[in-house]
């Protein structure tokens, strides 16, 4: 799918039908992760609107993401989801793998939490293991921003990233911290490339989330993130990965996960 002219029509065509649907107004938007998405079966109050529902938006053909957009009240707070992204490796531009972001700025949406589940680089953190990024190193060999827009440094906020660590503390949950390693997939690291990724002081790896950081961080938008350890990275362990182990493990701690990013909402200033 070429898709790289439309990312700036993406974006409008979604903010005017998910406002037009009831989904502005938010606080806070949320986009979640392979097999992470039990959280926005928690909403109150919700409104759902499937992406096949929606005029020109690209479907995820990715098991683990539901494929809709929802929005209700968690923790007393209007949030917007994302439940299912969509990604480089299924053929789409990087304009379009923002366009969501894009849109939920364009709603005036202040806050945007990211979402993964990724591989392990650190052998002591067991699969389920959460940890907060605090920055990330973008291998995906693409940039999502457009003419005119800038956001250098890191676009992760930091007082967002201590209001999941504090709800994390409050709720005893272990959260990690450290660098995400973004590839463009959908192939797994090579055992050579993940040596190199460690090497370069990376944490954990995936194939989402830093283009989206990038680009809400470019529209004045507050961004936090967090990576589901889903697994240990290749050459870190025996087994070979496969994503039906991504989504399982994900899927096994999204309870934990959502007590989580509830804390969070409840502790937003």
């Amino acid at each position: 799918m070429d898709d790289g002219n439309r990312g700036g029509d993406l974006r409008v065509s979604l903010a005017q039908e998910l406002e037009g649907r009831g989904l502005g107004g938010a606080e806070l938007a949320i986009v979640l992760g392979s097999g992470l998405g039990a959280l926005a079966d928690a909403l109150e109050d919700a409104t759902a609107v499937a992406h096949d529902e929606l005029d020109g938006w690209p479907a995820s053909t990715v098991p683990g993401h539901a494929g809709r957009f929802v929005s209700g009240t968690l923790e007393g707070r209007r949030v917007l989801v994302q439940q299912g992204r969509i990604h480089l490796y299924e053929g789409h531009s990087p304009r379009a793998v923002t366009a969501a972001v894009r849109a939920f700025a364009e709603l005036g949406v202040p806050r945007l939490l990211l979402t993964n589940a990724s591989g392990g680089l650190v052998p002591e953190w067991t699969p389920g293991t959460l940890m907060r990024i605090t920055d990330h190193i973008n291998f995906q060999g693409a940039a999502p921003l457009e003419r005119g827009e800038s956001g250098g440094g890191s676009p992760y906020d930091a007082e967002l990233g201590e209001t999941l660590a504090r709800a994390a503390a409050k709720a005893d949950i272990p959260l990690e911290s450290g660098v995400y390693f973004a590839t463009s997939g959908p192939a797994y690291e090579t055992p050579a490339e993940i040596r190199a990724a460690i090497a370069m002081g990376a944490h954990a790896v995936g194939m989402s989330t830093a283009l989206e950081a990038i680009a809400g961080h470019a529209l004045g938008m507050r961004v936090g993130a967090v990576s589901c350890i889903t697994n240990l990275a290749a050459g870190l362990k025996e087994d070979p990965l496969s994503h039906a182990e991504v989504v399982e493990a994900g899927s096994r701690a999204s309870a934990q996960f959502a007590c989580l990013l509830r804390g969070t909402v409840s502790e937003l200033d």
